[in-house]
Order: C-alpha cells, then sequence, then structure tokens
C-alpha cells in the first residue's frame, strides 16, 4: 500500500496500518475536514492498483480518508476532482478508480453494519421481537432502537414510545432511527426471519455495544445522504458476504470485521 499524505497530521513517522484506539483523526482528502476516523471511510489501493473501499480500516498500509455524501463523491469522480486528490494522496503512484466507486462504498458500508449486527448478536446484544423490545425499551434496557427502512409507521410509533418510557423522555419526541436497510437485507445479515425491529441491548451506564452499531449506522446514513430513507442499492445487497473484492476477485481487507476492530 503507498502512503499518501493525507494521514500525516501529527508526525511524519510512518505508522502501521490502523488499530482501533479512539481519538484518532483523519483528513477528508475532498472536502479537507478533519473528523474521527469512525465517521470516515477509508480507500486503500489493492495491489494491482485499484482504489477500493476498506470499511474496517484493516488493509495493509495507509489509506486515503473520505467524508463526503454519495452525491458528492459521484461528482469529485465525474469531475476529476477525486483523481486529483488521490494523486497527490498517494504521491501519483498509477490508480485505477472504477466508474462505480461509489456504489461499491454503499455496498461495504452496508455489508460492514450486517457484520456488525451479527458480531452483537453472537455476544447477545441483539434483541429482536417487537413484543421482546417493547418489554425490554419499557424496562430500560434499550440502549438503541432500529427499524428497517420498510417498517411501517405504526410498528414504529408503538416502540418509540415505549423506547422513551423506558429511557424517561417521555414527551420528547425521540425516536429509534430508520437504517437505509430493508428487512431483508437485516434478516440476511442475522439469519433469522423477517427482521424489522431491533434493539441493541444497554442502558444509560453501559452504551458500548450501541455506540459500536450506531457508528456503523451512521457512516452508511451519510454517505446515502439520508438517515430516514431507504438506501437505493444497500437496500439490496448481500451484506452477509466479505468486503469488496479486487478486480481479481480477492478481499481488500481480508475478512469481514471482527472483535478487534472496536475494542470497549
Amino acid at each position: 500500500m503507498r502512503t499518501p499524505h493525507n494521514e500525516r497530521l501529527t508526525s511524519d513517522i510512518a505508522e502501521p496500518s490502523l488499530s482501533a484506539d479512539s481519538g484518532s483523526e483523519r483528513r477528508c482528502i475532498l472536502s479537507g475536514e478533519t473528523a474521527p476516523r469512525e465517521t470516515l471511510v477509508r480507500l486503500a489501493i489493492s495491489p494491482d492498483g485499484l482504489v477500493l473501499p476498506d470499511p474496517a480500516a484493516k488493509a495493509p498500509g495507509r489509506g486515503a480518508w473520505i467524508g463526503v455524501s454519495r452525491d458528492v463523491l459521484e461528482t469529485a469522480l465525474s469531475d476529476g476532482q477525486l483523481k486529483r486528490a488521490l494523486m497527490r494522496a498517494f504521491k501519483g503512484a498509477p490508480l485505477t478508480i472504477p466508474d462505480d466507486l461509489a456504489t461499491r462504498i454503499e455496498a461495504a458500508l452496508a455489508r460492514h453494519l450486517g457484520d456488525r449486527l451479527g458480531l452483537e448478536l453472537r455476544s447477545g446484544n441483539i434483541v429482536m421481537g417487537s413484543a421482546r423490545i417493547e418489554e425490554q425499551a419499557r424496562s430500560g434496557r434499550i440502549a438503541a432502537l432500529l427499524h428497517a427502512s420498510d417498517s411501517s409507521e405504526d410498528g414504529r410509533r408503538k416502540l418509540d414510545q415505549a423506547w422513551r418510557v423506558g429511557r424517561e423522555v417521555e414527551g420528547s419526541g425521540e425516536r429509534g432511527q430508520v437504517l437505509p436497510l430493508d428487512r431483508t437485507a437485516l434478516s440476511v445479515a442475522l439469519g433469522r426471519d423477517n427482521v424489522v425491529h431491533l434493539g441493541v441491548a444497554g442502558h444509560a451506564g453501559d452504551m458500548r455495544a450501541a455506540t459500536r452499531v450506531l457508528q456503523a449506522v451512521s457512516r452508511l446514513s451519510r454517505f446515502v445522504g439520508n438517515a430516514d430513507t431507504p438506501a437505493g442499492a444497500a437496500d439490496k445487497v448481500d451484506i452477509s458476504g466479505r468486503d469488496t473484492p479486487d478486480q481479481n476477485g480477492q478481499p481488500l481487507s481480508g475478512s469481514p470485521i471482527d472483535d478487534e476492530y472496536v475494542k470497549d
């Protein structure tokens, strides 16, 4: 992997591939703004020079970071701004930028979210089934409430109200988050039938699992440009697979996310 200048924010000394340390920031190569790395999307280069998304930030070497929406990225791709930014970041190394890079990023972020949900399910942190979610929400044991993009307004309203009761914020109007994934995508990710709503277990004193899930939700929602509407291709993408492959069909970062990506 080549070393772009946009990761040299505090030191000129080369660093290894990224760890999960909290608090580190990176600069978006398109907007120039600096933000926590958990909110940005990392781009890396495969051995043959293909620019690909690295949502788990695990590909060896360094990468270039972006924090813009899909629309902004597609404009930057079409007018050459992205290519110029990447050439500067990777010091003029030969690059191939796929025309469908935006679609690949959206699909990779959707799979990454699916992997995160699957991992939290295996850890016992995901609550499914409207009746069970409502009961635990009213007891204050749901830290984050999520709804599929094609869930009904009536179903969302009932669980939102129970969630507010459990959090003692009745009258606030706070609602669970509508995901940029439909029930089919959620069902695939969690290996269950007809997942329409889900809760992330936790409480005011333990938001660790909810924070991990909401970080993945937020990145995808920001990229597609609207947190409360379906995410287009992300609604239909197979989010059970491995990270986006390179042009030879090999995963760029090697595997789906695991416990080491976000440490407690």
